[in-house]
């Protein structure tokens, strides 16, 4: 187990309301539907990191601070993702939550099944002799990252959305001289092909 006074999980969700969420498996799914996925996957998430001794944020999209509470529970700490692309709103989080007594910080979405408390407990061992952990992702992305500094150059110059996301941010910190460390590699859910592809843990 870790130390929850040192470390700290940043999950990146939005509210599950119809027709805004998950978007791109509307087609398969409809908006009623893609959004009880995400509400599914979200409260899948917040159950298994809440099995780890760290302090949970969850930065949400959509909705508010009191949607959220009603959702998930008053137990976590909550906070609106800021404006920009993807990387914008990292290293804002980043920023916001690397603080004095935090040593280890890891990231992680919601869209991948596969993650369950030992792999994210395993990142924050990884973080003790690394700089930098990725969970690296089937569709060329990471659905997770694990970091001791903040190290906002490692969101900057990315092409986010595309299959080059893991291999840019490598190229970024083997320039800075970073040591890194890999989880194996899983299927996060974007496009309704990813749907074949996975075992919902629910099922």
């Amino acid at each position: 187990m870790t130390n929850s006074s040192q470390n700290r999980i940043i999950i990146f969700t939005r509210y599950p309301e119809p027709g805004k969420t998950k978007t791109r498996l509307i087609s398969a799914l409809g908006e009623q539907g893609a959004a009880q996925l995400q509400k599914k996957l979200t409260e899948y998430t917040i159950k298994e990191v809440s099995q780890l001794e760290a302090d949970i944020r969850v930065y949400f999209s959509g909705g508010n601070e009191a949607l959220m509470q009603d959702w998930l529970g008053n137990t976590y700490q909550y906070y609106p993702q800021s404006n920009g692309d993807l990387g914008e709103r990292l290293i804002t989080a980043l920023e916001e939550s690397f603080t004095p007594e935090i040593e280890k910080i890891v990231i992680i979405g919601i869209d991948c099944p596969e993650l369950d408390a030992a792999l994210i407990n395993q990142a924050f061992q990884k973080l003790s002799s690394n700089d930098l952990v990725l969970g690296k992702a089937e569709d060329g992305g990471y659905y997770l990252i694990g970091l001791r500094h903040f190290l906002p150059e490692l969101f900057q110059g990315i092409d986010w959305g595309t299959s080059f996301v893991l291999q840019q941010t490598v190229a970024i910190a083997e320039t800075m001289g970073l040591a890194i460390s890999y989880l194996p590699m899983l299927n996060d859910i974007d496009v309704p092909e990813d749907l074949e592809t996975v075992t919902f843990p629910w099922q």
